[in-house]
């Protein structure tokens, strides 16, 4: 996902990571952390806002966001899905203030999770 974002013109923190979390600095998108997680928010997709090095946006507004993995690859996401996200994420940050296309995202994300159940893919690595 970091190489993603990084192909689509964001900085990511570190140049990369070696885990499931990314913070990412929005300022080269002319958008906060705040307008971006509200966006997402309302897109269904959770992120949270987060100060960057030397971010010069005070600790309620942000010029990053932070965003992991670890709820996707729960309900079964593989790196296909997770690119998927990315392209969701990027639409929403280009369109951070058009309501009908966060309303859109939110319809492709909620449509595309049927196909991962939250508890049907928890139950099942159980048995």
């Amino acid at each position: 996902m970091a190489d993603a974002f990084v192909r689509k013109g964001y900085k990511v923190i570190s140049g990369g990571t070696d885990n499931h979390l990314m913070l990412i600095d929005l300022s080269p998108k002319n958008v906060t952390g705040k307008a971006v997680e509200e966006a997402l928010g309302h897109a269904d997709i959770t992120v949270n806002k987060n100060m960057v090095p030397f971010d010069k946006k005070s600790p309620m507004v942000t010029s990053g966001i932070r965003i992991g993995t670890a709820a996707v690859t729960t309900r079964g996401f593989q790196e296909n899905d997770c690119l998927r996200v990315v392209e969701w994420i990027d639409a929403v940050v280009e369109g951070v203030n058009n309501e009908s296309l966060i309303a859109s995202i939110r319809h492709s994300v909620n449509s595309y999770m049927e196909e991962f159940p939250l508890y049907e893919y928890a139950a099942s690595e159980l048995a």
